[in-house]
């Protein structure tokens, strides 16, 4: 376990916050793309919502 911590870290310390010379400049980092995500997961919560809605209900 120690090893593949030690491994992880050196790894992680290779990766600068700079762009290399000449290079394009990296994204912003707090723009994430939650468009697809989050609209599945409001699909399903929707989905889930009417299940338990129509399981509740008296049926006639």
């Amino acid at each position: 376990m120690l090893a593949l911590w030690l491994v992880s870290s050196v790894a992680a310390l290779a990766q600068s916050e700079e762009p290399p010379e000449g290079g394009p400049m990296p994204a912003d980092p707090t723009a994430v793309p939650i468009d697809g995500g989050a609209s599945l997961l409001l699909a399903a919560g929707v989905g889930l919502g009417v299940r338990k809605l129509r399981r509740k209900a008296p049926q006639t």
